[in-house]
């Protein structure tokens, strides 16, 4: 368990906390590219780490990211015109570039007032179908992300994103927790169109007490899960968590690979991004279709993103289905099956009423790594943070058999190298 200062150590991560601070040294998924589809589109609120921006793409095409209120009267920007290379206030005309600059103060067009009016901005670029955006000190900005689904072709990858009404914390230890999938999602395994025909699938739902061992790696943690299965074998399924936010989900057989990124809009709600890829391949037809569905880590949401299913209709629970083990917890979709109990828990887990068991090793050594990285930042505004580097962000996820004499960390280093055009390691 976590005492409580630790709790909000990890947990709180608004302006000048430490964990804040951490997050806001590496480059973050902000937008889906198709929210800005174009030069003077329609602004688009965003709220991260509990700032309130608004974001647009000017008449040149470029992406801003300004503070959403008006420096005049602090009316929001998101109600303003988006021309001419800026955004306008309706209120009275003042109009700003993708900088913040003040370029217009129509009441003082010539005493050059405007100049001296900025408003906080930050650099957004777009890669993956996905805007990013960093929110440090400039002179600490990192390279560009490199995380493998980004960086292959746009027809080998499917990027998602949906509203989580609870703390960024307990999503991602939900995504790194491998022993819950023989529970949560045993309905589902053999079901859904993402999943199923899978021979690892059977060696999920055979064993049920998984044995994890955790090692560090150069950007956060290879947390590796391992089966019984045949002939004096283990299956491995093997989770990399890339420092802070980022994880990969194991694969199953020639299904493609997914991941999350789990962003704090504040400390009671994140977003879950939930990306699908191939790295050999471009996803069929059907694949794509089913993610866009809801399979998978996928979730059908409304115009702001929003789960269909969600607290306000019990997450569609079907209790007759969780009788007859269609669903274990009767409710249908992993993602949703995911986000209701960790939703369930509250907006801010209380961790210090905890009982953690041995499965829970890769939970544990996530928050020592977090808490030690905020820390370490705190004293020195020169720590070199783990994941910044792009190296570190070129892992793959395994499902892999292994003899079991063989240790994971040594026997599957090349499967868990993102290397292009290499076929992911799956059973």
């Amino acid at each position: 368990m976590l005492k409580k200062e630790q709790n909000d150590l990890v947990t709180q991560t608004g302006p000048g906390t430490a964990m804040g601070n951490l997050f806001r040294r590496y480059w973050m998924p902000a937008l889906l590219s198709q929210q800005l589809p174009g030069p003077d589109c329609d602004p688009v609120r965003l709220e991260l780490f509990s700032e309130k921006m608004v974001a647009f793409r000017d008449t040149q095409g470029r992406l801003g990211l300004i503070d959403e209120f008006c420096a005049h009267r602090g009316v929001s920007l998101w109600f303003g015109r988006n021309e001419e290379n800026g955004l306008r206030c309706p209120y009275h005309g003042w109009k700003f570039d993708i900088k913040g600059q003040c370029i217009e103060v129509p009441s003082e067009p010539t005493s050059g007032y405007c100049d001296r009016i900025k408003l906080k901005s930050y650099p957004m670029i777009e890669r993956g179908g996905v805007i990013w955006v960093y929110m440090g000190p400039a002179d600490k900005q990192p390279p560009f992300p490199e995380y493998e689904f980004a960086t292959v072709p746009a027809e080998q990858s499917y990027m998602s994103k949906r509203y989580q009404e609870c703390n960024w914390l307990q999503a991602l230890e939900g995504g790194i927790d491998s022993s819950h999938v023989s529970f949560l999602h045993s309905g589902s395994l053999n079901t859904d169109p993402l999943f199923k025909g899978a021979k690892g699938n059977q060696y999920n739902l055979n064993d049920l007490s998984p044995v994890f061992e955790v090692v560090e790696a150069t950007g956060g943690l290879y947390i590796g899960a391992r089966r019984n299965a045949e002939d004096d074998q283990y299956y491995w399924r093997i989770t990399p968590w890339v420092m802070p936010n980022y994880t990969v989900v194991p694969p199953r057989g020639d299904h493609p690979v997914h991941g999350h990124f789990w962003v704090p809009i504040n400390d009671h709600a994140c977003w879950a991004w939930s990306f699908d890829y191939h790295p050999t391949r471009a996803l069929t037809h059907a694949e794509r279709s089913a993610m866009e569905g809801g399979a998978s880590v996928h979730v059908k949401v409304d115009a702001d993103y929003k789960p269909l299913q969600r607290k306000e209709n019990n997450y569609g629970m079907d209790r007759d289905a969780q009788r007859k083990r269609i669903f274990y917890s009767g409710i249908e979709g992993i993602g949703i099956q995911d986000a209701s109990l960790q939703e369930s828990m509250g907006t801010i887990q209380d961790r210090t009423k905890e009982n953690l068991v041995s499965t829970d090793n890769g939970i544990i050594m996530t928050r020592q790594r977090l808490m030690k990285a905020a820390k370490a930042l705190a004293e020195d505004p020169n720590y070199k943070l783990p994941g910044i580097d792009p190296e570190a962000q070129k892992v793959r996820s395994a499902a892999i058999l292994l003899k079991r004499d063989l240790a994971f960390k040594d026997a599957a280093q090349e499967a868990l190298r993102a290397t292009p055009g290499k076929p992911h390691s799956s059973v």
